[in-house]
């Protein structure tokens, strides 16, 4: 057993007594069971095949300190600006794996949607929460998952009951605002009833620069007819480590829409498996990484056609400069059974410098004959002839080449459907892009440094 194994096992015998919810000998039960498929499996190291390019246990501290109680409720307006904002969404906040919250920790809408706290939500609404929590197979997922079942404090908890449309976005700000070297471990749970639809904003971010771990796990379960739009942003320090599994179940006519940006990355690792359970169930997955300095992105995208008449899309998009490292690595499974699927995936990335590196396996496997399926993956650097013809217009180089990575980049941001967020992530890859991926010392603007710019005019000269 690896030395972090251990460490986190010990945690768990220590601090079993003490973790949220143990007074419930369900939840014990999940735990128990997680913590010892954990033991079995260990942490993820190079001899796992999809861990193989940069191993986590390379890069974990020796240990970390665990928060099993909640902080006194602070506004999170007070600690945070997030980059995000003026977009008309209805706001929750994780703050170091605990729901936020003042007055109550379940709110219950008119219409029925439940939002809160995952463990309030427990308590209250026990047979709904039993029926949706932990029902993947711990052996055949990352042992991450099985970590966070085992140690998870809290999370957030959204339901949408039937015939229920939610106009107004969800936005859930998950934040590490410790000074202390925190493992963080939330576990969210979105049921989505027969013919609801949601929008989910998901941000994780940090207030201080820290060697904070997250890892974090999100299950999502669309029923018939369900649809939800799923958008996440990252901007992480460059010292932390982010572990962030999404989790989706549809049934039939279910659709899941997700988007996924990553702006700023210390370790980055984006888990996201998509279980196409019933007929006509769809999934339409995109994501978009930004990454420089030392940074590092993976994402881990799994796509399980089970049915027949069952379609998903995947279109990942990267940038990497100086010395930062990207890996993608995408699977579709189609079924023995899963006849009339259409499966279509892409990735594309541009590398700025030698020193850039992308690792990228797209990869089919297809037990069905009746199908339609595709995949391919790119890599390169910026086109010499588009460049060449914007200069022929009078942009110097460096704008010019702004101005095609901005275009390869917002092909992504076009797919989010909500107009003020896709106006303001417009924004922002714009500042990403031209602030700190090809920083021009000419340029005025300087997005990169936080500084108020002064024009002194000298009125006399005019």
């Amino acid at each position: 057993m690896i030395p972090f194994t251990q460490f986190i096992v010990d945690a768990f015998d220590k601090n079993a007594p003490h973790l949220p919810g143990s007074e419930n000998s369900y939840i014990s039960a999940l735990r128990k069971k997680a913590i010892d498929v954990f033991a079995e499996r260990g942490f993820p190291s190079k001899k796992m095949e999809t861990w193989r390019h940069r191993p986590m246990d390379q890069h974990v501290a020796e240990k970390y300190a665990f928060q099993f109680a909640p902080d006194s409720f602070i506004p999170v307006e007070k600690i945070f600006k997030c980059k995000i904002d003026n977009i008309g969404t209805n706001t929750f906040a994780l703050l170091n794996g605990w729901y936020s919250y003042q007055h109550s920790p379940l709110t219950i809408f008119p219409n029925g949607m439940i939002v809160g706290s995952l463990l309030a939500a427990f308590e209250q609404f026990p047979e709904l929460v039993k029926t949706h929590l932990a029902q993947t197979d711990l052996q055949k997922t990352d042992p991450l998952v099985a970590m966070n079942q085992a140690l998870f404090t809290d999370g957030l908890f959204i339901y949408v009951p039937e015939n229920i449309h939610v106009e107004q976005p969800i936005q859930m700000i998950n934040l590490a605002t410790s000074k202390e070297q925190l493992l963080i471990q939330s576990r969210n749970l979105i049921v989505l009833d027969k013919n609801a639809s949601l929008s989910l904003i998901h941000c994780n971010d940090s207030v201080h620069d820290g060697k904070s771990f997250t890892n974090n796990v999100t299950e999502v379960s669309l029923n018939e007819n369900a649809t939800m739009n799923y958008y996440k942003m990252e901007n992480k320090d460059p010292d932390s480590l982010l572990i962030d599994h999404v989790i989706v179940d549809e049934k039939s006519h279910a659709t899941f829409l997700s988007n996924a940006t990553t702006f700023n990355a210390g370790y980055v690792r984006n888990m996201l498996t998509v279980n196409l359970n019933e007929p006509f169930a769809d999934a339409k997955l995109y994501g978009l990484y930004l990454v420089d300095k030392k940074q590092y992105v993976d994402n881990q995208v799994s796509v399980n056609h089970n049915a027949t008449d069952c379609t998903s899309k995947q279109l990942y998009k990267g940038v990497v400069d100086d010395e930062a490292v990207a890996n993608f690595n995408g699977h579709i499974l189609v079924a023995q059974d899963a006849q009339r699927t259409t499966a279509f995936q892409t990735n594309r990335n541009i590398t700025l410098t030698d020193e850039a590196r992308i690792m990228t396996k797209p990869f089919l496997e297809i037990y069905a004959d009746d199908v339609q399926c595709s995949h391919g993956a790119t890599v390169g650097q910026l086109n010499d002839d588009a460049l060449f013809y914007l200069r022929s217009r009078g942009i110097c180089e460096r704008n010019a080449r702004v101005l095609l990575l901005y275009a390869f980049a917002n092909e992504i941001v076009d797919y989010i459907e909500i107009e003020s967020l896709r106006h303001r992530l417009t924004d922002m890859v714009k500042k990403r892009i031209s602030g700190e991926l090809t920083h021009c010392d000419q340029c005025v603007l300087h997005c990169s440094d936080p500084k108020e710019i002064i024009f002194n005019i000298d009125v006399s000269k005019i």
